[in-house]
């Protein structure tokens, strides 16, 4: 077993698609046994990959501050479906025939950069936000979806990267809080074809990069040590 008394710092953590931001969590735990002090800084749906700064012994003081950081996105988003969860994982409501001679390059450029900016989302009704002590995506699975009440975030930069029609795919800097699936289903709105995020990597978290990110392979095969910053980098 790992002397818990000896780790203090930050993991930048290169999340898979497909496992829950507390399954990461669970496989560190497992490594060596580990028993201390351990969070992680924001949650990642199972869909999406990339940062997630996991905050362990002392670190986890600290994990109040990320909720200040900016937030970096690598999205693509599907246009023409809409979904229960905003997402293509979700069970779609309405699809839509794209009609290419409306929705050109230039109008989903103009469109999604009409979201700089400070603007006011509706998050997901599927998501962990909590309704009277209760995670939404319980109440959905309960069949009591509920909308949650509007609130604002702030789009700090959206570079489109590629558009090959009905696929979209953007760079976004936000503030806390904002749900990138909320956002793909905001932008779909107002083109009005709809829209859903097909795939999601967090690329940054204030001064944590995808690039400095390490795998949990690495993590199984060189373990903790390694990779465990000061607990001075913030």
């Amino acid at each position: 077993m790992i002397d818990t008394n000896e780790l203090n710092g930050f993991l930048n953590v290169n999340k898979p698609s497909g496992i829950t931001s507390y399954d990461v969590i669970r496989h560190i735990k497992r490594i060596s046994n580990f028993k201390g002090k351990i969070g992680h800084t924001g949650t990642l749906d199972p869909l999406a990959s990339g940062v997630l700064v996991i905050c362990i012994g002392s670190a986890t003081k600290k994990a109040g501050k990320f909720l200040a950081m900016e937030k970096e996105y690598l999205a693509t988003m599907l246009l023409g479906t809409t979904t229960d969860t905003d997402d293509i994982q979700g069970k779609i409501i309405e699809t839509k025939k794209l009609d290419n001679t409306i929705l050109d390059i230039d109008l989903i450029n103009k469109t999604i950069c009409s979201f700089i900016g400070e603007i006011e989302q509706v998050p997901p009704s599927v998501s962990a936000l909590t309704m009277q002590g209760v995670r939404l995506y319980k109440l959905h699975r309960q069949g009591r979806p509920v909308i949650p009440e509007a609130r604002k975030v702030f789009i700090y930069a959206i570079d489109v990267e590629k558009v090959e029609i009905p696929r979209v795919v953007f760079r976004v800097v936000c503030s806390r809080g904002t749900y990138i699936r909320a956002l793909c289903r905001d932008i779909g709105r107002k083109l009005g074809c709809g829209a859903v995020q097909e795939a999601l990597i967090r690329t940054r978290v204030g001064p944590f990069s995808i690039e400095q990110a390490i795998t949990l392979d690495q993590l199984r095969k060189d373990g903790i040590k390694k990779y465990l910053m000061s607990t001075n980098i913030i």
